[in-house]
């Protein structure tokens, strides 16, 4: 026994365990890959709890010094495993991402990280101001890399498990879907008041429900006229480094064809009629014929229509001295959808008009109805009983 450690009260040390010169304790480990590491309390007794902890993860698999490494350090881990995703998607996680690596949540290590620091840090987000939506952004990268971690035995539990929905109160600004007299308005105004250079995308908007980025993607060929229809193959964006590029999509039901109405056929046929063919032909990422051009024969984005938009606002308040009905392309996308619903169409029809990939969204998000329109199919369905 004259042989064996002992630290400064003439208690054993056991294999790994040691005694530093300022009192603290210090245990040496390898891990299965035979990296050496250290871990230091100020006792004992502290020393062995962590001790047993690393054992006890050791015999389940679960890597103690892969949940050394920091929240930020994870998601960099994860985001290089993320080959797939869409340049859109890509720019929306760049801010939360920075966000974390920026702040003092990011630089905690995985293993520390518990669901009420996960609860904690939403709040924290909301409480300097981002709404519900924003923060779910957060989870959308968070909870997928702490998933990864979880699957590759660094930590235990997935700590952001819990939806944002459970822990933030719903703030954002409710959708709602123009009735017919607004809708009248609007376009009354419109033609009135602008070049009409606009007048049929908007129309085509309402009546479709497609995305502006879808609407800008449609080449002369996704057009059948004999069939009446419209295919949704591509969106068409930009961005302050990309000019144009196209991508699929939001989602894989996005694609989709799209039974004209009366009005959104005209429109199309007008945008066709009156179209400048340009001496040459924009290609981007392998597409051309763009059906939507702006006056120098370049395809139209949404920040075409966006623009529009603004001015048109502006000239409402110069004539009217009051601010007008909030119109954008996402409300009449939503004008649409709510306006199916509450003309009988069937959910899942809709939602394939929709291109959702999740019911709930058509459910949920953008379909309202009122009492009268539940009324009204109420009684229908009782006299059919």
């Amino acid at each position: 026994m004259s042989g064996k450690r002992k630290d400064h009260k003439g208690r054993l040390l056991r294999s790994g365990e040691y005694q530093r010169q300022n009192l603290t304790y210090e245990y040496r480990y390898k891990d299965d890959g035979g990296s050496a590491h250290s871990i230091y309390a100020k006792t004992l007794d502290e020393l062995r709890q962590q001790e047993t902890e690393i054992q006890r993860d050791q015999l389940d698999g679960i890597d103690y010094a892969g949940g050394e490494i920091t929240v930020s350090a994870l998601i960099d881990r994860y985001m290089a495993t993320k080959r797939k995703l869409k340049t859109n998607s890509l720019r929306a996680y760049s801010t939360p991402i920075k966000y974390i690596k920026n702040d003092p949540f990011g630089q905690r290590k995985i293993k520390q990280i518990k669901p009420s620091d996960a609860k904690r840090f939403y709040l924290q987000l909301h409480d300097e101001g981002m709404k519900r939506n924003t923060i779910s952004i957060y989870r959308c990268i968070l909870r997928p890399a702490f998933e990864m971690a979880v699957d590759d035995d660094l930590i235990r539990k997935n700590p952001f498990k819990a939806s944002v929905e459970s822990i933030i109160p719903d703030d954002a600004e409710e959708r709602k879907a123009l009735t017919p007299q607004e809708q009248k308005e609007f376009f009354d105004f419109v033609a009135n008041h602008s070049t009409k250079r606009y007048y049929d995308d908007l129309v085509i908007l309402r009546e479709c429900g497609c995305r502006v980025s879808e609407l800008y993607g449609l080449t002369k060929r996704d057009i059948d006229f004999e069939k009446r229809c419209v295919y949704i193959e591509r969106q068409l964006c930009r961005t302050a480094e990309k000019p144009y590029f196209v991508e699929t999509p939001k989602t894989d039901p996005g694609r989709r064809c799209i039974p004209l109405t009366d009005a959104a056929y005209d429109a199309f046929a007008r945008v066709a009629r009156n179209r400048t063919t340009p001496k040459v032909e924009m290609m981007v990422d392998g597409c051309s014929g763009f059906l939507f051009l702006d006056k120098n024969g370049n395809p139209r984005t949404a920040m075409h229509l966006q623009n529009h938009l603004r001015e048109l606002r502006k000239k409402y308040k110069q004539l009217y001295g009051k601010e007008p009905p909030k119109v954008t392309p996402h409300v009449l996308r939503h004008t649409f959808c709510t306006h199916m619903q509450q003309a009988g169409i069937d959910v899942k029809t809709l939602q394939y008009l929709m291109g959702h990939s999740d019911i709930t969204v058509t459910l949920g998000v953008y379909s309202h109805t009122d009492y009268d329109t539940v009324e009204s199919k109420f009684r229908d369905a009782v006299s059919n009983l």
